[in-house]
């Protein structure tokens, strides 16, 4: 769901994301730590340091629109409904409804994402209230006993400043290991950080990430230098493409397929991008023209293993599949449900995999969107609800899918279901069969 759901009146205190979206949830206690910023500013920042929410006035916000086109403002937006059990044979996945939390940012002005910033207690002053008018933050529970509290994966700091292209060397380095940072964007985050714990995991030795001269020496051998170049092909100019992905799940399924909307959106998935770096690697360049040589990553060949059972970590996050000797052998940044949606608990089982899906939208088990109350039929395809992957578990309605908005893995929350981004979900989906166990862990 866009974070623009929260329900707001004049006066009332709401969270706003970084990007400018207003949450349509309360963080729970264990997931966040409230302090002051600069300004006075009451903020929500994660366990990896990363910005979550600051507290603002709806009057703050002045009435605009969110800052992703054709998404709505504060006053325009109106909170879908739910979804209930799988009972239509023809039904595929649930449908999921978009993020219900938008990307968290990174603190670049203080080093450690902490410094600047006073501990505060857990909100008790209201940030939301309900119709009873009781404000307290109910989620935030200040009595939450600190035994209860998981402790995160340490947080990795840099010696010195990296460039871009070094940080990207690290990113490259863990994805090829099976340590998925998500996308890779040449950027420090809490993905990087996880990917690091998890290759520690996997391999049984110690990275350390500042030694970028090692790194650069060992991706000699594990495929070659952390960028490359490519020559764009006339398949990759031609497509197909669509113009735009449409919101309304009517217009969605009357397009031919979930296309990517253009070259670059499909290089970048290719070789495991955030979009907007391919762009800025290649300034200037047409994309669209065959012959075009272009700069981009040199990421890492699917994971091969069969996989025996998978975990997933709410609280950190992060998908783990393991062999059947209780090896790890993959890792990968996922969303991971929502406080108003939550994912299942316990155990549960693989069903069925279906690769490059197409979507059955029934508004009799799902939640409403928009004005459509007949079933639809999504088409497939990368821009699709659920990627191009479907993990159908054995508990009816949720499953292991792709996404999208692979940048916003791991940074975003889901609305019960795991999200991956799609070429992970890809390499986890060709390790799996029916059978293989699925543990929720909070």
């Amino acid at each position: 769901m866009p974070a623009s759901a929260q329900s707001v009146n004049d006066g009332q205190i709401i969270l706003v994301t970084p990007e400018g979206d207003v949450l349509d949830y309360v963080p729970d206690a264990a997931d966040v730590i409230v302090r002051t910023n600069k300004r006075g500013q009451r903020v929500l920042i994660d366990h990896y340091g990363n910005l979550v929410a600051t507290e603002m006035r709806p009057s703050d916000l002045g009435g605009r629109r969110s800052p992703r086109d054709g998404l709505p403002g504060v006053e325009d937006y109106a909170r879908a409904g739910g979804n209930n059990a799988e009972e239509d044979p023809g039904y595929f996945p649930r449908a999921p409804q978009p993020d219900s939390q938008e990307s968290t940012g990174s603190l670049p002005t203080y080093p450690d994402n902490n410094e600047g910033y006073q501990d505060q207690p857990l909100p008790g002053d209201g940030i939301a209230r309900d119709n009873t008018g009781d404000t307290d933050m109910a989620s935030l529970d200040p009595n939450l006993p600190a035994v209860e509290q998981r402790q995160p994966d340490p947080v990795i700091t840099l010696d010195g400043k990296k460039s871009q292209y070094e940080i990207t060397a690290l990113q490259v380095f863990l994805d090829r290991a099976g340590a998925s940072p998500g996308v890779i964007d040449g950027k420090m985050g809490m993905n990087v950080s996880k990917a690091v714990a998890a290759y520690d995991r996997i391999t049984g030795e110690t990275l350390d990430p500042n030694n970028i001269e090692e790194l650069m020496t060992r991706l000699g051998y594990t495929g070659g230098l952390p960028i490359m170049e490519y020559q764009i092909t006339a398949a990759d100019a031609a497509g197909p493409y669509v113009a735009a992905i449409p919101e309304d799940y009517a217009h969605k399924a009357a397009l031919p397929g979930m296309n990517y909307t253009s070259v670059t959106e499909a290089l970048a998935e290719r070789f495991h991008m955030d979009e907007g770096y391919l762009k800025t690697l290649n300034p200037g360049v047409d994309f669209t023209i065959p012959g075009t040589i272009v700069k981009v990553v040199n990421p890492g060949q699917p994971k091969k293993a069969e996989v025996a059972r998978i975990v997933a970590d709410k609280f950190r996050k992060q998908v783990y599949a393991y062999d059947a000797a209780d090896q790890l052998v993959a890792a990968y940044p996922a969303s991971i449900g929502s406080s108003d949606t939550p994912s299942p608990s316990g155990l549960h089982t693989v069903e069925r995999v279906a690769l490059n899906p197409n979507y059955t939208y029934n508004p009799k088990i799902n939640f409403q969107q928009g004005n459509n109350t007949k079933v639809l039929t999504i088409p497939p395809g990368p821009n699709g609800p659920v990627g191009t992957v479907w993990i159908a578990l054995s508990k009816p309605t949720y499953g292991i899918h792709g996404t999208p908005d692979p940048s916003r893995i791991g940074r975003s929350q889901s609305h019960g279901c795991i999200r991956l981004t799609n070429w992970d979900a890809t390499e986890l989906a060709k390790m799996v069969k029916p059978g293989v166990t699925v543990e929720f862990i909070d």
